[in-house]
């Protein structure tokens, strides 16, 4: 009796440990998976470059141009 029991209770713990390696293995492949879909999304998704503003001054004595970084209106 105390033979089957031991060989029931190591059956039980080897299958809670390959249970748990399962898991782990399963949990690993999918956060690998959804990190290689956000990185190839990132690589192939195009960034909008800034469309240059056209202004134009009036007639007083004001100053426009564009310095690379955002349009300078100086009146």
């Amino acid at each position: 009796m105390q033979n089957i029991r031991t060989l029931f209770l190591g059956l039980v713990g080897i299958a809670a440990i390959t249970a748990l390696v399962v898991l782990t293995a399963s949990i690993t492949i999918a956060f690998a998976g959804m990190l290689a879909v956000f990185t190839a999304v990132k690589a192939l998704s195009m960034r909008a470059k800034p469309v240059p503003v056209r202004a134009k001054a009036a007639k007083r004595d004001m100053r426009v141009w564009n310095d690379g970084r955002g349009t300078i209106i100086d009146q």
